[in-house]
């Protein structure tokens, strides 16, 4: 492996200029592989679709000047692909001369390209049509690998970045909020109830010891009411002004405080709402929080054609309209065969799209069966989505974020794809000019 390694480096410096001659007038792409899979993506990837899309959000007149899109979407697609937090990727980004490359600069830049907030706010600009262009354009780049009519389809659960939700937990935490509005709109409450609560959270630790389940559950219902107590204080004391101010949150109070064990959409997060429970019959993980994703892939190439969230506990058969829409969205064009798994049965067609599940069938064919089989693949895809872009657990805000979170995982998974067929062609080109040397030599 070794020469083929010495072999490799040798033809990547051939396609530069020797280092001795690189002079004054050395242009920053002169000093970079041509070959590094970053260099050759920045090339394929039409960045003026992204400027003609985008420009809408910026005034040329008013507030202060705009960061160029393309350095923008760039720091998106890099952060996914890297599997990085908006702080980490805009520290990296001055420290990497690809990544300027990749972001269009043209000369390097010690200094960080924005502050990580920004991305935030570029990330709201576009919103989630923004995104779903990004995923078209990774479709694109990967081209005819792309263009399969027979497609596999899943569904997953993106978990939001909470903690595992108990009654207890919110009625503190609604204390705390209440305390808080109490102390920002200088409104005296009748008791701090700081020294009862931490009373209280003592005996719930103890709840293992003898006799102390009836206490926990005890104190338990007493922190349920002090919370009460404290967001019905408010609403009387607040001046109508100011209470419209928080009319939201205190409505949102109100619903976790009357919520039942059994109730349907129950609040799981005071600052994340909109999650839903899930139970997908994981051995390891029977409770999950957060929302439904439909993926959809190209069952020959592994393509990725199709990645939507939702936050409703649909089915998943009920998802497959959307899903295909959106498919039809990014390809131009509707889907013919769908292979999916027995958690779809019911209907045989959707959006003029045969669905196809697993059922015993005796005249079943050989290549129907070998699709069925195919199918299986997507869950690999699955697991990489998760674990490699940032599709474990969703850090954005809102069910915006989940929307935003998932294409754009999908998004990198796709370029990801077309880098390392290059990497592997490229490595294919090296093996076979060792071996015509080595017969040379023989």
């Amino acid at each position: 492996m070794k020469p083929l390694k010495d072999l490799a480096n040798l033809c990547m410096l051939s396609k530069r200029k020797n280092i001795s001659q690189l002079g004054f007038f050395t242009t920053f792409e002169d000093q970079l592989n041509h070959t590094h899979p970053l260099f050759q993506l920045a090339k394929v990837i039409e960045w003026q679709v992204f400027e003609d899309a985008f420009s809408k959000h910026y005034s040329p007149r008013q507030g202060k000047p705009a960061k160029p899109i393309r350095l923008m979407v760039s720091l998106l697609i890099l952060k996914q692909l890297r599997n990085l937090s908006d702080e980490s990727i805009v520290e990296q980004w001055s420290e990497n001369a690809y990544y300027q490359y990749f972001g269009g600069e043209q000369s390097f830049r010690a200094e960080r390209p924005c502050v990580a907030t920004e991305l935030v706010e570029f990330r709201k600009r576009i919103g989630s049509e923004g995104i779903e262009l990004i995923l078209k354009e990774s479709i694109r780049v990967n081209g005819k690998d792309s263009n399969d009519d027979t497609l596999s389809g899943d569904t997953t659960v993106q978990e939001k970045n909470i903690t595992y939700p108990t009654d207890d937990k919110l009625y503190k935490k609604i204390i705390d909020k209440c305390q808080v509005i109490a102390e920002k709109e200088s409104v005296e409450l009748r008791q701090s109830y700081k020294y009862t609560i931490k009373k209280l959270s003592i005996i719930q630790r103890l709840r293992r010891n003898k006799g102390g389940d009836v206490k926990a559950r005890k104190a338990s219902k007493k922190i349920k009411t002090i919370a009460g107590r404290l967001v019905r204080e408010l609403k009387r004391k607040l001046p109508a002004r100011i209470l419209n101010t928080y009319s939201m949150d205190l409505e949102l109070f109100d619903k976790v405080l009357l919520q039942k064990r059994g109730d349907s959409n129950k609040i799981y997060s005071l600052h994340e709402p909109h999650v839903k429970c899930f139970t997908k019959g994981k051995e390891h993980k029977k409770y999950e929080f957060g929302s439904k994703v439909s993926i959809i892939v190209t069952q020959k190439t592994g393509v990725i054609v199709g990645a939507l969230n939702f936050n409703d506990t649909l089915h998943d058969s009920k998802t497959l309209p959307a899903a295909l829409e959106q498919y039809e969205r990014l390809m131009g064009k509707k889907a013919k065969n769908i292979f999916l798994d027995r958690g779809y049965r019911g209907p045989k067609t959707v959006n003029q799209a045969n669905l196809h599940t697993p059922k015993p069938n005796p005249n079943i064919t050989k290549t129907t069966r070998k699709k069925h089989k195919r199918r299986a693949a997507i869950e690999p895809v699955i697991g990489h989505l998760k674990y490699n872009y940032r599709m474990i657990r969703n850090y954005l805000k809102g069910a915006i974020g989940d929307e935003i979170n998932v294409m754009l995982s999908a998004a990198a998974m796709n370029f990801k794809r077309i880098m390392n067929l290059w990497k592997q062609r490229l490595l294919d080109l090296l093996y076979l000019v060792y071996s015509s040397y080595n017969r040379n030599l023989t």
